[in-house]
Parts: C-alpha cells; sequence; structure tokens
C-alpha cells in the first residue's frame, strides 16, 4: 500500500467511523458494530474505497497488543494465580463443550469428519477483543469478573497456539515435536524473564527517570512490544507477550499512570482492527453459508453462556456474575479467523467450510457486542446508567 493510499484510507477509515459512530450513538447501537459495518462498506467486497488492506490488518494487530498489555497492568500476579485453578476447569469444560457442538453441528450441515472437526475447533474460543474491550478498567478489572474472564481467554490463547500448531502439522502431514517442545518451555522462560528484567532493570529506570513523562511513555511502549516480539519469537503470541509484560509491572506505582496514557493509543488501532474485520469478508459468498452461519450463530450465542454460567455456578460462583461472564463470553474469536485461514491454506478444509466460521465470527462479534453494550456495564455502553471507563 503505497503511502498516498494509506493516507487516504486513513482518512476514510476515521472520517467514515465518526459519521457512522454518530448516527450509533444516536440510535442507541453499539460502536463496535459501527466499525464493523464501516469495513463491510467501503472494504474490497462493497464499495472499494479501501481496496487493500493488508497493512492495516497488521496496523490493527497493534491494537491488540496494546489492549493485552493495558488489561495486564490491571492484574498483579497473585491475584492472577489465584484464579487460574478455577479458570482451569471451566476453560478445558467448556472448550470441549463448544467444540463438540461445533461438530455435531458441521456434520448436520452436511460437511466431512475433518471440515466438521476443525468448525468444532474454530468455535471453542472467545473472542478476547470483544471480551476485554467492553470491560470497564475502573471498575471490573478490581472486581472478580473481570478478572475470571482474563484468565479464561488467556488460557483459551494458549489452546489456541496448540490448536495452530496442529494445523501447520497436518499440512506437513506429522505434529513437530520439536515445536511442542519449544512450546512447553517458552511460556514460563518469557515470564521469568519478564519479571527478572522488571525487578532489575525496568524498576530502576522508572525511579529513576520519573519526572519525564514523556520518557515513561516511550519506555512502556517499548517493554511492551519488546516482551510481546520475544514471546513471538519462543513460538507463543504477541499477545500474551504483552499480557505478560503488563502483569509484571501491574504492582509497580507507575502502572496506573501507563494504563491512562496509552488508552488512546489503543483505541486507535482496534478501530482499524474492526474496520479490517468488516473489509475482509467476501459477500459474494454470503449467500452459500448464510443459513448455516445464522443458526450456527444463535446457537454459539445461546449455549456458550449457558455453559459457562452453569461451570462458573458450580465453581461458586453467584448466579448473576456467571450469567455475566458467560454472556461475555458468548461469541466466537478472532482466533477462528485464523483457524479458518490457516486450514484453508494447508489443505484441510475447503473454500464453503472456511466462509462458515468467518461468517459465524463476523455474525456473534456483530450480535455479541450489541448484546453486550446494552445489557452490561462497558466504556461504549448506551446508557449513561450502564457506561463505565
Amino acid at each position: 500500500m503505497q503511502s498516498e493510499q494509506l493516507v487516504f484510507s486513513i482518512f476514510l477509515i476515521f472520517t467514515g467511523a465518526a459519521v457512522l459512530a454518530t448516527l450509533a450513538l444516536y440510535a442507541r447501537q453499539s460502536l463496535l458494530v459501527a466499525y464493523i459495518l464501516l469495513g463491510v462498506l467501503f472494504g474490497p467486497w462493497g464499495a472499494g474505497l479501501v481496496a487493500d488492506i493488508g497493512l492495516l490488518k497488521d496496523m490493527a494487530h497493534i491494537g491488540i497488543i496494546f489492549l493485552l498489555f493495558l488489561l495486564g497492568l490491571h492484574l498483579p500476579p497473585q491475584k492472577l494465580i489465584k484464579l487460574f485453578g478455577e479458570a482451569v476447569t471451566v476453560t478445558a469444560v467448556s472448550s470441549a463443550a463448544s467444540a463438540g457442538f461445533g461438530f455435531a453441528a458441521a456434520a448436520l450441515f452436511g460437511f466431512g469428519l475433518v471440515e466438521s472437526a476443525i468448525v468444532g475447533m474454530a468455535l471453542l474460543f472467545s473472542s478476547t477483543i470483544i471480551g476485554l474491550k467492553l470491560l470497564p478498567t475502573t471498575v471490573l478489572h478490581h472486581q472478580r469478573i473481570g478478572a475470571v474472564v482474563i484468565s479464561i481467554l488467556l488460557l483459551q490463547d494458549l489452546l489456541a497456539i496448540v490448536a495452530l500448531l496442529v494445523l501447520q502439522g497436518m499440512g506437513r502431514g506429522t505434529v513437530s515435536v520439536a515445536d511442542a517442545a519449544r512450546l512447553a518451555v517458552s511460556l514460563p522462560g518469557v515470564i521469568a524473564f519478564a519479571f527478572l528484567a522488571e525487578r532489575y532493570l525496568l524498576r530502576r529506570l522508572f525511579l529513576r527517570f520519573d519526572r519525564i513523562r514523556e520518557y515513561l511513555f516511550l519506555a512502556a511502549i517499548g517493554w511492551c512490544l519488546g516482551v510481546a516480539a520475544l514471546a513471538h519469537a519462543a513460538g507463543l503470541t504477541y499477545e500474551i507477550g504483552a499480557f505478560v509484560a503488563g502483569v509484571a509491572i501491574a504492582t509497580g506505582p507507575i502502572a496506573l499512570y501507563i494504563a491512562e496514557n496509552l488508552r488512546p493509543l489503543r483505541d486507535f488501532f482496534l478501530i482499524l482492527f474492526f474496520f479490517s474485520l468488516g473489509a475482509s469478508f467476501d459477500l459474494s459468498v454470503l449467500s452459500q453459508v448464510l443459513a448455516p452461519a445464522l443458526l450456527l450463530s444463535a446457537a454459539v450465542m445461546l449455549l456458550k453462556p449457558l455453559v459457562f454460567r452453569s461451570l462458573l455456578v458450580w465453581q461458586k460462583e453467584s448466579v448473576a456474575s456467571a450469567w455475566e461472564i458467560g454472556v461475555r463470553l458468548g461469541q466466537t474469536s478472532e482466533f477462528s479467523l485464523l483457524v479458518a485461514f490457516m486450514a484453508f491454506e494447508v489443505g484441510v478444509i475447503g473454500a464453503r467450510a472456511s466462509y462458515l466460521i468467518q461468517l459465524t465470527t463476523l455474525l456473534t462479534f456483530i450480535a455479541s457486542s450489541y448484546y453486550i453494550v446494552r445489557r452490561f456495564p462497558t466504556p461504549i455502553a448506551t446508557s449513561d446508567r450502564l457506561r463505565r471507563d
């Protein structure tokens, strides 16, 4: 994408987002839905005003990295470790239930054994972006609901890494033992590096130059992206590395200042993310998968909250909290899109199964974010009563 095209695309995206956001607020609708629909309208399969979205996707990924970093800043290690015991059981059982339902549903729609298994794999993830973007940072992060949501999403991220490794192995005909072994040691290694570097280097720099706000801002960005890059090099995701970077400095006095100042930067890139999500879908295949995708989306948004509520109530959560957590996790994920793209590229599934996963993800993104914004506290709630930063 040439520089002139990039500038024009950014202009169209943010001008269009401002217009649609204004209409959405007057109509008391979700801003995330407005951003996705803008991508559909302006993208290569709509009006074609933004035809090349490859660079925009790469830029949008930075917003996801910052989002995980900021969330880590609100979760001290002691609190996070305490929640993982509950989250492991809930994540394992809910993932098995979602994958089993997805497999059965795809088989009923006439897909083969392998394609049905891939559809089931795609449905087991909930969206990190929807789940965390719609969490108030000054309320729920200091309560149990936000912490449980984050713990489950992080464990699902680890499952996503395993799923992508399996797909790579299916493309090659075998799963690499070396890749599996590297995954087993990479996460503890990244965590150890982050906490040691924070304790013996970063903390001293922050204390030495805490009056120079520009330095704190730059150091925080460098720390976030540096640990994210290290995690990616170790076979993990950028998002997991960014979250570890945030947790490592969560107990420091500078954490809240960093979180407040990076929030506008995060939002800039996340608007690009939701635009590129809408722009990526090929409208010409809509008729091929619309009916099964509608049924699958409705089932996902009904069954996932019920499964999470049952499991969390069994884990002694209150019914109200368990239901809210279930609803916030009641959609498919951006990792579902990665599964669809990779499985199609390596020849494991056909185009129809890939488009089914993509459209189901898009529909659940739109419907889930709309429902959450209308029903629960979020930073972009349409009601003053529910708006929480």
